[in-house]
């Protein structure tokens, strides 16, 4: 069957497309409109579609909408209550359900050809649970666990894969939601809300969990598989914070301590499904999966042998899980994941047209990654823009912003270079076979979605990636799958003796992350950067501004 799964309803609205079990494509929208996050998650915009996203996932398998078997929408409309019935305060909910019931409408204007008819109603965390359950590698029989900001009336699932189904086992009722408590305290501390959490994360470092006690009168397990998580007065914990206001150490105290109580209750919940199931593998999605260091505290003190998490954890999984959970239902087995590089990419010719189009001056060196790895050995930064774009949110090596670990300052220079706030860390990339000597956590981590103890003998040699409580969120680089960037990873260390490179996304503050050529040279000539690695091509920042070359040929 081919099926296109389409999440829109909330945010990062994405689109995926599944041919006969197997992924063909996905890709978020935010890459395509240029709009972080797609749209804000407001009940106004609930009816914008992800309608380049899903143009361009048939185009990749030559198809038309008319040949399609079944949409899958990561939303299941039936299933939703009003918000005041769930405790909420949106009162413009209503509208929300109003755009989701008439979405197999507005998908057929959208794809012109599209029989409204094929448009099946996903329900939000059994799509969120599929994404994990089905794409893991080697999961088989597996627990599942969903936790986000809200779904039709849960925001949470606790389920079981049994071959090709999935068995749900607990979900918790709104308003209980530790994925809209991590929000309201992300607003709180003057960041974004449903788009900033992660800095909540990286401020949580820099603090002292001494609020615990007073955050588990509101957020703790309730035993059940489920949770308590409602009615946490931030303004008696501490101040607010203005978005151009300096943090204060109560504010990274508040981020530490709702840390602390989140990565509790999830090991309560991930202990009580395990003692349901008793499976070695566990998977994770939703929002909440992609805090990584909770993740980690799961792989080291849950019960679980091994733990997955979904690289599209957030709602752009949904469309890739919606399809899914359609394909299982209609005996297409479903296969895992290869990889997250499953957007789009261009031909080096291609490339090469795009570079001589922009009349940029540029060479065509005998191996790009040999380039590269001098390049930062010199204390370079690059550019990196190959092959395939990333599903989700992490830089994987293909839209990547590259440096040297090994100079401190490099840190500073980054976030400068991105307009980011300075506590944030940036992460290191390393080949699988020597990520155990210089780090202690999930071993392989391909998707950057755990934090690892730095070996203190390493803390001093690659100080640009270990972050202030000596951890770094690590990429794990296996040269089966990712030929380029480990040819680049084993220059670069038999120049300077370090196996780590220095990988964040290729993007600057407020933007979503590189995807087509014309961006990868706009964020370059914007940003002091040295080097665009562009396929097979190679960039220099003084080439780029030097008057008077006509940029018509290969040097």
């Amino acid at each position: 069957m081919r099926i296109l799964g389409i999440n829109a309803l909330f945010h990062d609205p994405a689109a995926a497309l599944v041919i006969d079990g197997r992924t063909v494509a996905a890709t978020e929208e935010e890459r395509f409109s240029r709009r972080k996050h797609g749209k804000r998650p407001v009940p106004f915009s609930a009816w914008e579609l992800p309608e380049k996203a899903a143009a361009w996932c048939l185009r990749r398998a030559g198809l038309r909408p008319q040949d399609l078997d079944a949409v899958a929408y990561s939303f299941a409309p039936s299933l939703a209550r009003p918000a005041d019935a769930m405790g909420l305060d949106d009162p413009w909910d209503h509208l929300r359900l109003t755009y989701a019931r008439e979405a197999p409408g507005f998908l057929g204007t959208a794809l012109p050809g599209l029989d409204p008819g094929i448009v099946r109603f996903v329900p939000h965390h059994m799509a969120h649970a599929a994404s994990g359950a089905f794409a893991a590698p080697d999961a088989g029989n597996s627990s599942v666990l969903v936790l986000d900001g809200r779904g039709e009336r849960a925001s949470h699932l606790a389920a079981r894969r049994v071959r090709d189904r999935l068995e749900p086992l607990h979900a918790q009722e709104l308003p209980h939601s530790l994925g809209l408590v991590y929000e309201e305290l992300t607003e709180h501390l003057g960041f974004l809300r449903s788009s900033d959490e992660f800095k909540v994360m990286a401020l949580a470092s820099h603090g002292t969990p001494r609020m615990v006690p007073e955050l588990r009168r509101y957020v703790y397990p309730t035993g059940d598989g489920g949770f308590h998580a409602t009615g946490v007065p931030w303004h008696d914990l501490c101040p607010p914070r203005g978005p151009d206001e300096p943090w204060t150490q109560d504010h990274a105290d508040v981020a530490a301590s709702a840390q602390a109580v989140l990565e509790e209750t999830l090991l309560d919940l991930v202990r009580w499904l395990h003692g349901r199931t008793h499976d070695s593998v566990l998977t994770l999605a939703g929002g909440v999966a992609l805090n990584c260091v909770a993740n980690s505290r799961i792989a080291r003190e849950g019960p679980f042998s091994r733990v997955w998490v979904q690289p599209a954890a957030g709602d752009a999984g949904t469309a890739l899980g919606g399809a899914l959970l359609l394909a299982a239902g209609a005996g297409d087995g479903p296969e895992p994941m290869t990889g997250a590089d499953l957007g789009r990419d261009w031909s080096d010719a291609e490339l090469g047209a795009w570079l001589k189009t922009a009349a940029v001056p540029f060479e065509r060196p005998a191996d790009i990654s040999a380039t590269v790895a001098r390049t930062l050995a010199d204390n370079g930064i690059v550019a990196w823009f190959q092959g395939r774009s990333e599903y989700g949110p992490r830089a994987l090596g293909h839209r990547s912003l590259l440096a040297h670990p090994g100079h401190a300052g490099n840190l500073e220079r980054l976030n400068d270079v991105k307009g980011r706030e300075q506590f944030r860390p940036v992460a290191p990339m390393v080949l699988a076979d020597r990520a155990a000597a210089v780090f202690d956590g999930p071993l392989p981590s391909p998707y950057m979605l755990f934090v690892h103890d730095v070996a203190p003998e390493w803390r001093e040699r690659i100080p640009a990636v270990v972050h202030v409580d000596g951890t770094a969120r690590i990429q794990t680089v296996d040269p089966a799958t990712e030929p380029l960037v480990a040819r680049m990873l084993g220059g670069f260390e038999r120049l300077t003796r370090l196996p780590v490179v220095v990988n964040t996304s290729l993007n600057t503050a407020g933007r979503p992350m590189v995807d087509d050529p014309r961006d990868a040279l706009e964020c370059f000539g914007s940003s002091p950067v040295d080097l665009l690695a562009i396929g097979p091509y190679a960039v220099r920042r003084g080439d780029f501004f030097r008057s008077g070359d006509d940029g018509e040929g290969l040097r």
